[in-house]
């Protein structure tokens, strides 16, 4: 969500690493002991996926009708997914409302996306789990590189890493889906000492003048951005690429509205064009905790850790930002 973001610490104040806690150590030698259960855990996906679905969806039918200053994305969002959808662009799953939408020719996209100097050069490469970036990650691993994914919604962990090394030829694409990351990725934490040398982001609409981006409005996006900056990942230097089709390339972004947790994208990748879009958009410098909800902070636990230990070294609370009320839940459809 939009208001879900902001700033980590000061640019010049830098913390300690702590070690990784005895329970994280424990939970991480269980999980490699107990069989995954494909079934099990692609079942909960999909169920949490439609929940949290359903509350955007309300969110979005709020925000339109009571004044939001935010309604304006929603707009663009929905001309988006509805084109799509009208048009039959839209790939599954479907339908791609409330999604990084899936699109036809995704895999051409990202075909355009390896060929970049940026992807050529880069040993690690952090790409979204959303369906049209699939490919993207089966091209990652398969090019020899190291894929960094972040599990889903950052529900269970934070992310996970693969590389074809650690895999069998036969298990690389299968290894590109969220059940695959889950069963054959390593979890990390944020004491994981990793350069990541460029991001591969989901959009829903972006605009190739400026940069300025649409995702799908939960902010998860903006999280992992500034947790890979808390972590020294990734610096303003690191390039931000997306791959969209065609007709979510948009020119009514107003960069004057966007919040300082939105992320810009130097590159867009579509299946008939690359674009480098200059973009004079400040990227974001960590996470901005008095614009983050408790109820945000509540259902993500990483975040908790984070806030924990940056108090716990610091000696200062970290302020917090407004409650946010969540809308009900928009019935489900049969």
């Amino acid at each position: 969500m939009d208001s879900s973001l902001f700033r980590l610490s000061t640019p010049t104040f830098t913390l300690p690493r702590a070690r990784p806690s005895l329970s994280y150590k424990r939970i991480h030698c269980q999980r490699e002991k107990v069989a995954f259960d494909e079934a099990a855990f692609e079942a909960e996906r999909l169920s949490l996926d439609a929940k949290d679905r359903e509350t955007m969806m309300a969110q979005s039918s709020s925000s339109s009708n009571g004044g939001d200053p935010k309604a304006w994305k929603w707009v663009i969002r929905k001309r988006i997914w509805d084109t799509m959808e009208a048009l039959n662009i839209a790939q599954n799953p479907r339908p791609v409302h409330h999604r990084i939408p899936n699109f036809v020719a995704a895999s051409t996209a990202a075909k355009n996306l390896s060929k970049l100097k940026e992807f050529g050069v880069a040993n690690c490469v952090k790409v979204n789990p959303d369906s049209p970036q699939k490919q993207v990650r089966f091209l990652t691993l398969s090019g020899g590189k190291k894929l960094l994914t972040p599990q889903p919604r950052l529900r269970t962990g934070f992310f996970s890493v693969l590389e074809s090394h650690m895999l069998a030829p036969s298990v690389i694409y299968e290894a590109c889906t969220s059940v695959g990351v889950a069963k054959y990725g390593r979890s990390i934490g944020l004491d994981e000492k990793i350069k990541v040398d460029l991001i591969v982001i989901g959009s829903v609409a972006v605009d190739p003048k400026t940069g300025a981006r649409l995702g799908k409005g939960e902010g998860f996006a903006e999280l992992e951005y500034g947790m890979l900056r808390y972590m020294g990942a990734i610096d303003d230097s690191t390039p931000v690429v997306t791959s969209v089709h065609d007709c979510q390339l948009v020119d009514d972004i107003p960069v004057e509205k966007l919040l300082i947790h939105d992320v810009p994208v130097d590159i867009i990748c579509t299946p008939t064009q690359v674009i480098y879009t200059n973009t004079c958009i400040s990227k974001p410098q960590g996470i901005y905790w008095d614009k983050l909800s408790p109820e945000k902070l509540g259902k993500i636990r990483i975040l908790r850790e984070l806030k924990s230990r940056i108090e716990q070294e610091t000696g200062q609370k970290l302020p917090c930002g407004p409650s946010e009320k969540l809308p009900p839940s928009a019935p489900r459809r049969r």
